[in-house]
C-alpha cells in the first residue's frame, strides 16, 4: 500500500478529515478533532504514524522491521509505518482501522460517529 492509498483510506473513515495544524509539510487525519494519522508527503521513503495498542505496538514493531516507534509521538501508543512494500496492505488498512477506532473510542459518545464501521479485527492486545 502507498502513501496516496493510506491517505485515501484514511479519508474514507466516516467524518475524517485532513488538516496541516503542524505546518503545510504534515497532514494529519482527524475525527472529530483528534489526530489518528499523521504523514508527510514528502518523505522517502513515504511513513504513516499511527495510533496503536501498547502491547500490540511492540508486537508489531518485534515482527516487522518497517514499523518502528512512533515518530515525534508517544512511543507507547504510536507506531510509524514505512510503506515499503514490506508491510501487507491488509495490515496497513486494518492498522489504520485500529487507529480510528481507537481515537472514537476516546470521544465522548456525543461526538462519535455514528456509521457502519466494520467491527473491529482480532488481533489487537
Amino acid at each position: 500500500m502507498d502513501l496516496p492509498d493510506s491517505i485515501e483510506y484514511c479519508l474514507s473513515k466516516e467524518a475524517a478529515d485532513e488538516s496541516t495544524p503542524f505546518g503545510p509539510e504534515v497532514l494529519a487525519y482527524k475525527v472529530a478533532g483528534k489526530i489518528f494519522a499523521l504523514t508527510n508527503p514528502s518523505d522517502v521513503p513515504s511513513r504513516i504514524n499511527l495510533k496503536c495498542n501498547p502491547g500490540y505496538a511492540v508486537e508489531l514493531r518485534e515482527e516487522y522491521e518497517a514499523i518502528t516507534p512512533g515518530y515525534h509521538m508517544n512511543k507507547k501508543h504510536w507506531n510509524t509505518v514505512t510503506l515499503n512494500d514490506s508491510v501487507p496492505s491488509v495490515l496497513i488498512r486494518e492498522l489504520i482501522d485500529l487507529s480510528y477506532r481507537l481515537v472514537v473510542a476516546s470521544l465522548p459518545k456525543s461526538k462519535q460517529p455514528q456509521g457502519n464501521e466494520p467491527p473491529p479485527f482480532s488481533n489487537p492486545k
